[in-house]
């Protein structure tokens, strides 16, 4: 147990340039404190103590806005930068070595039954602000960039960006010109098609 808390501390510090000591990480990291929290809620969840373990969650949640399900799988060095608003549902499995910023969910569609939420490899980082929604993997080594909504599987060593996000780079290559700045507005595209629309029946009337 003592291991395990030094390898989070370690990861934070890592992945964190704002991290001035182990004893600041400790003490002071939300989203420290919420995976600590989910291991003891997720020992319960399968153990078969069900209302502790949401107990446990539900209570974290409102102490550091992280708010994990107690049936969620989550491995080693498992890094929330900031935290607040992050959201990860209960049949969601985390890989090694993931870091996840703020505002990050990893929920379902309301479509499935069963597996209803994301798989995440290892060495995954998403941005804050993006949403994974449904029971696919997102590869190992694939970032996905802030504000994007994956709605599909994405391939390993890639790189995802929009709404809905597309892979814009693999394996080291760009396969697309999107970028995580030029990301296409889908109101206004949807607008601008309407505009058009009413063009071809103002000319046909």
């Amino acid at each position: 147990m003592f291991n395990r808390l030094k390898e989070d501390i370690a990861c934070v510090k890592d992945r964190d340039p704002a991290a001035r000591s182990s004893l600041e990480v400790w003490l002071l990291y939300p989203g420290l404190r919420a995976i600590r929290s989910h291991r003891k809620a997720n020992w319960c969840y399968r153990h078969n103590l069900p209302f502790l373990a949401r107990w446990i969650s539900q209570r974290t949640a409102r102490k550091t806005g992280i708010e994990i399900h107690p049936g969620a799988t989550i491995g080693k060095r498992f890094f929330i930068d900031h935290g607040t608003g992050v959201v990860i549902g209960e049949t969601a499995e985390i890989g090694d070595d993931v870091t996840l910023y703020q505002g990050v969910t990893l929920g379902g569609t309301g479509k499935d039954t069963g597996k209803r939420h994301p798989t995440i490899g290892n060495r995954v980082m998403i941005g804050s602000g993006a949403k994974v929604l449904g029971p696919f993997k997102v590869g190992d080594n694939t970032n996905i960039a802030a504000g994007a909504v994956v709605l599909e599987e994405i391939p390993p060593n890639s790189t995802a960006v929009g709404v809905p996000a597309r892979v814009v780079k693999r394996d080291g290559v760009r396969v697309d010109d999107l970028d995580q700045v030029h990301v296409p507005d889908p109101v206004k595209q949807e607008i601008e098609r309407l505009e058009e629309r009413i063009k071809e029946l103002e000319q046909k009337l």
